[in-house]
């Protein structure tokens, strides 16, 4: 039934009044994190808005149009934490009427960055300010700088590296000792581990409430602390909290490190509540081996709308580099490392299928990097939710994807760095 010209009045004179635009920010969440912090407004609509820089102090404003500064907006400031890098407080008050402004009172210069995303997932309209600093800082200064310590001798040999700093032994005690064993590896090695998802991404939801983000997280961080108890390994992680990274970040993360591995974790869920075991998966070039491989590279590569990417600023030199770059040789050792890490998993797990499995992951798209994606189980599984939120399997899970990762080294040490293929 169309509606009379009464009824449509009616709707704009309410859409028009000052009582509607209260409700108009129905959510503020807000997301720090080391490189950048984000501010989610998601909104009953599309909404009228500019931005500009302030300074002295540095500030940014940015004024919403028909929006009240009441509800969901009052308790943003309560939300900025203290260890927040980027944000140090945040006002909210009307400008004018119809006009409410948010200021937000920064630690230091910044590149902010404001874009909208259309209704994905769970989430509505939603406006997104991205707080840069101005210059970023290493991706991981403490890998950088063990890498440097361990090449100071050398160049980069490990074995060299660490004879500079013994001590001279007793020529008398070397002649009856016996000779120290050479170590399998001759340079330090630089895994980097991806917990999947996080931030506005949630990822997966158990039936019992938990998140996939936050399993994620908790495997990765044991999978770190195992990895930095071997002498020639160090670990970084892509995220050490709750806050979103693009799946091109992490691959960009990666190689910005040097990292001779790249190991994304997960926990999926699937459409059927049976599905359960874990799996291992590396990138494919021609197709999914599997239909439920194919599912879920479409499902993994959507974390960038829901997560929420500002297209207009994608790194260029890294599609560019996918494009130019064969990652044949990449894939074949990929599927090497899967099948270590899946041998292990075997030991704990009942495993999703018994062969590593391939698809279009664009996590895994680094050209030049070795690089899996483990699902730990499937957490829309009841039996296997109750496991993955347990700290024992939780640790049982780290131990065995280390374990992948030593005895794929054990049969491939690593070469000499290309610098020319890692600077690209």
């Amino acid at each position: 039934m169309h509606r009379t010209f009464t009824q449509t009045l009616i709707l704009l004179i309410a859409l028009c009044s000052p009582a509607s635009w209260a409700g108009v920010v129905k959510a503020v969440r807000l997301w720090p994190s080391p490189e950048y912090s984000r501010i989610t407004f998601e909104l009953s609509h599309k909404v009228v808005y500019r931005y500009f820089s302030l300074k002295n102090p540095e500030r940014l404003a940015l004024d919403l149009q028909g929006v009240e500064p009441e509800g969901a907006l009052r308790e943003i400031a309560a939300k900025v934490s203290a260890e927040d890098p980027q944000i140090a407080a945040i006002r909210v008050a009307k400008n004018r009427p119809g006009v409410t402004r948010v200021v937000v009172l920064l630690k230091s210069e910044v590149r902010p960055q404001v874009f909208e995303l259309k209704p994905m997932g769970e989430y509505g309209q939603r406006l997104v300010l991205d707080v840069y600093r101005a210059t970023s800082p290493p991706v991981n200064p403490q890998v950088e700088m063990a890498t440097a310590q361990a090449g100071k001798a050398s160049g980069g040999n490990w074995e060299d590296a660490k004879a500079a700093d013994a001590r001279v032994p007793d020529p008398k005690v070397a002649k009856i000792a016996n000779p120290v064993a050479k170590p399998d590896y001759v340079r330090l090695i630089t895994v980097a581990i991806d917990a999947g998802h996080g931030g506005e991404d949630p990822g997966a939801k158990g039936a019992n409430g938990s998140h996939e983000k936050d399993i994620t997280l908790s495997i990765a961080r044991r999978v770190k602390a195992l990895i930095d108890k071997q002498e020639n390994m160090r670990a970084f992680l892509t995220r050490d909290g709750d806050y979103f990274i693009p799946l091109f970040e992490r691959v960009n993360k990666a190689r910005r490190a040097q990292a001779d591995l790249f190991v994304s974790i997960h926990a999926d869920a699937f459409v059927q509540a049976h599905a359960r075991g874990s799996s291992v998966f590396a990138l494919s070039e021609k197709g999914a081996t599997s239909a439920a491989a194919k599912w879920l590279a479409k499902r993994e590569n959507e974390a960038d709308l829901i997560g929420g990417v500002n297209i207009d600023v994608k790194d260029v030199n890294v599609k560019q580099a996918l494009i130019d770059m064969a990652q044949t040789a990449a894939i074949v050792d990929s599927l090497k490392l899967g099948r270590s890490v899946l041998q292990e998993i075997g030991d704990i797990n009942q495993l999703h299928k018994g062969r590593v499995e391939q698809a279009g992951f664009a996590v895994l798209k680094a050209p030049d990097i070795p690089s899996i994606l483990v699902e730990t189980a499937f957490i829309s599984n009841p039996d296997e939710e109750r496991r993955l939120t347990d700290d024992a399997y939780q640790d049982k899970m780290a131990a065995a994807i280390t374990a992948g990762i030593k005895r794929y080294f054990d049969k491939k040490p690593p070469l000499a760095r290309n610098k020319t293929v890692q600077n690209l």
